[in-house]
This record gives structure tokens, C-alpha cells and sequence, in this order.
């Protein structure tokens, strides 16, 4: 997660440690660390940025997690 006015990272989540690599499970325990990561900074609402991808699969995964985590978006 981003600020975009000052141009800081808040929150960070990555796959590269997942014992799952790169499919729909390891977005979803992306989007679930990213959420708890954030509420414990007080974070809660954002604004989802797909970078042009679709709105399917693993980016769809990432952010159901992320909601069911306490995110609003």
C-alpha cells in the first residue's frame, strides 16, 4: 500500500516466500497479510488499483481476502 500524496509505503505483502507459489491460494494469503498488516496501522479503507489487469483469478482472489480481512475498498 501506497500513499500517494507522500509517496510512502505503508503496507507490503509478497508471494515470493509462499510455499505456493503464484496461483489463486498464495493471492489469497497475500491479500489477508496485507489487510491484517494495514488495520494494525489503522488502515481501512483504500482504494484497489488492478493495474489493468482483469478483474479475475488471482487479482480477484487477492482482494476478496483482503476484504474478509477488515479492508474496504
Amino acid at each position: 500500500m501506497i500513499d500517494d500524496q507522500t509517496g510512502q509505503t505503508l503496507v507490503s505483502a509478497s508471494t515470493i516466500k509462499s510455499k505456493t507459489g503464484g496461483n489463486i491460494a498464495a493471492a489469497k494469503q497475500t491479500g489477508k497479510a496485507v489487510a491484517e498488516l494495514a488495520v494494525k496501522q489503522g488502515i481501512k479503507k483504500v482504494v484497489f488499483d488492478r493495474g489493468g489487469y482483469l478483474y479475475h483469478g488471482r487479482v480477484k482472489a487477492l482482494a476478496d481476502a483482503a476484504r474478509e480481512a477488515g479492508l474496504e475498498f
